[in-house]
C-alpha cells in the first residue's frame, strides 16, 4: 500500500502497522484519491501486477479459503488486506476486522469448507407463461420485459436467423461469468442478477427460478453456474464465493459451501467431484457428499476465468486473465506445495472462451478477446498450436456440438454473431454465421442432440437457433 495516502497525521500511516488496518480504513484513504474504480467486466485489473506469495501451504489455504468460525469470517488474514478490498469491491462482502493472530493450518491437513448458514434458496415454479408476440425491433420499447417472455418467434426456419427470441432481463453484461448451460436432459440454466430461471427447451417453457433469500444481507449476483453431467444437480457460484448445490428433481438445496472468499469464475465436475475456480487463482476440488468436502487445492498465479475437465477426466485445463491455458493432470487430492501444471500454453489475451474437442480427447480450443480474435486449437500433449484462424472480433464463449462435429463460437463487436466452424485436422472453416443480436453475445449452450444453439447477450435477449 502507498503510504502517500492522506491521514490526519502524515505519520500515522507510516507508523501503523498494515495487518492492523481495518478495511473500512483503506476503503476510505482509497476513495480520497480516486473516485474511479475498475470496470465490472475486468475483474483484478489494478492486481495483476501484482505477485502474491505463498511461503507454507496453509498461507495458500487460508487466503481463499474462510475460517471455521463466524467470528474469525469476518477477518482479514494477517499480511494480507489485498484479500479484504478485493473481496469488499468485487463481491459487495461485508467489512472485515484485523486479527492479531493468525492460526495455521498444517499441511497435511485440509481446512474444511463450511456451509454457509446465512442465505437459503427458494424455488419458484413457474405460472401460467406469458406469450408475447411483437414484430422485431419492438421489444426495445418494453419496459416491464420478464425472463423469458417471447419476443419473436420465427413460422419458419430461416437460414442464419434465430428461430425464437425472448427476454433475458438483468444479464450481467460482464465478459468473465459464464452465466448460462444446458443440462443433458435439455434444461436451459440462465443467471439473471441473482436469480437463476430454468427454461424447457423441448416444450419451450420456463419451468421456475431459484431466488436467495439473505434477510438483512445483500443479495449476491451469480458469477458463474454449470450442470451436472447426470442433468440432476444444478451448480451455482456467486461473487462473495458461495456454491450453491440445487436438486432439480427434488426442486429443493442440497449444500450450500463458502468455498471461496472471492469471486466464484469457474465451475467443472468430474463424475461426483466438483472443482470450482477464483479470480485469486485457486482452484478447489470438492466432494458434496462429504462432511468435510474439500479434498484438494491447486494455485496458479493468475486470476481464472475459465475451468473445465476433459471429457475422460484426464486432465483438467483452466484459463486465466493473462493469457495463460494450464492442464493439469486428474491426481486432485491433498495438497501439494511443488504442484504445477503438467503443461501451459500462451495467447495475448485472456482465456475465457475454452473448450474440449469431445472426439480427439487431448485437443483443446480458446479463443481470444477483443485484443487477439484469434480462434486457436491446441495439441495438449506438445503445448503446440494446431491451427488458428483470425475472427477479427472477440469471442466470448465457445462450445463443441459432437454429433455435428461443429465447433461453435459467440463474438461481440463488429457484428455480435454466432458462428459455426468445422474442424478437419489441421485445417478450421467456416460454416455459416448466425446473426440477430444487438450487443456481443456472452454466452452459449448447445442442447444435447446437437440441434438446437442457445444464446445470450449483453442486449438483455435470449436465442434459440436451429441446428
Amino acid at each position: 500500500m502507498e503510504t502517500k495516502l492522506k491521514t490526519g497525521n502524515p505519520h500515522k500511516l507510516e507508523q501503523l502497522d498494515a495487518h492492523q488496518l481495518t478495511y473500512k480504513r483503506f476503503r476510505r484513504r482509497i476513495q480520497r484519491n480516486s473516485r474511479e474504480g475498475p470496470a465490472a467486466s475486468t475483474p483484478v485489473a489494478t492486481w495483476r501486477q501484482q505477485s502474491f506469495e505463498f511461503d507454507p501451504v496453509c498461507q495458500q489455504l487460508q487466503l481463499d479459503s474462510p475460517p471455521k468460525d463466524h467470528e474469525s469470517a469476518q477477518t482479514v488474514l494477517q499480511g494480507s488486506p489485498q484479500e479484504a478490498a478485493l473481496v469488499q469491491g468485487v463481491s459487495h462482502c461485508e467489512a472485515f476486522k484485523p486479527s492479531n493472530t493468525t492460526r495455521c493450518v498444517a499441511a497435511s491437513r485440509l481446512p474444511a469448507v463450511i456451509n454457509a448458514t446465512e442465505q437459503e434458496w427458494v424455488w419458484t415454479a413457474a405460472g401460467k407463461e406469458r406469450r408475447i408476440s411483437q414484430q422485431a425491433g419492438s421489444d426495445d420499447r418494453r419496459h416491464d420485459l420478464q425472463p423469458f417472455d417471447i419476443l419473436n418467434e420465427a413460422p419458419v426456419t430461416l437460414q442464419g436467423k434465430s428461430v425464437m427470441k425472448l427476454g433475458a432481463p438483468s444479464l450481467l453484461n460482464d465478459y468473465y461469468t459464464n452465466l448460462l448451460d444446458c443440462s443433458c436432459d435439455g434444461l436451459v440454466a440462465l443467471a439473471l442478477a441473482s436469480s437463476v430461471y430454468i427454461w424447457n427447451s423441448e416444450t419451450r417453457a420456463l419451468v421456475g427460478h431459484l431466488d436467495p433469500q439473505l434477510g438483512h444481507t445483500h443479495r449476491q449476483s451469480i458469477s458463474s453456474l454449470c450442470w451436472s453431467r447426470d442433468g440432476r444437480t444444478l451448480c451455482i457460484g456467486t461473487r462473495r464465493g458461495q456454491i450453491q448445490l440445487w436438486d432439480v428433481e427434488q426442486k429443493q438445496s442440497m449444500r450450500c459451501l463458502l468455498s471461496h472468499l472471492s469471486v466464484v469464475a469457474g465451475l467443472s465436475w468430474k463424475q461426483q467431484l466438483l472443482s470450482s475456480g477464483s479470480v485469486l487463482g485457486h482452484i478447489h476440488h470438492l466432494d458434496p457428499r462429504a462432511s468435510t468436502p474439500l479434498v484438494g487445492v491447486a494455485v496458479q498465479k493468475e486470476a481464472i476465468c475459465s475451468l473445465q475437465w476433459s471429457p475422460e477426466d484426464n486432465w483438467l485445463a483452466s484459463g486465466s486473465t493473462e493469457g495463460h491455458l494450464h492442464i493439469w493432470d486428474g491426481d486432485i487430492t491433498g495438497v501439494k506445495r511443488s504442484r504445477q501444471p503438467i503443461a501451459t500454453m500462451k495467447q495475448p489475451s485472456a482465456v475465457k472462451a475454452m473448450g474440449w474437442c469431445p472426439w480427439q480427447r487431448q485437443v483443446i480450443a480458446t479463443g481470444g478477446g477483443w485484443k487477439d480474435g484469434e480462434l486457436r486449437i491446441w495439441d495438449t500433449l506438445s503445448s503446440s498450436c494446431l491451427t488458428s484462424i483470425s475472427t477479427n472480433s472477440q469471442i466470448c464463449s465457445l462450445r463443441w456440438a459432437e454429433k455435428k462435429r461443429y465447433l461453435i463460437t459467440s463474438h461481440g463487436l463488429p457484428h455480435h454473431q454466432v458462428a459455426c466452424w468445422r474442424w478437419e485436422f489441421p485445417s478450421i472453416s467456416p460454416i455459416n454465421q448466425l446473426t440477430g443480436h444487438s450487443h456481443r453475445v456472452l454466452h452459449l449452450a448447445v442442447n444435447p442432440d446437437n440441434t438446437q444453439i442457445f444464446s445470450a447477450g449483453a442486449d438483455q435477449r435470449f436465442h434459440s437457433w436451429d441446428l
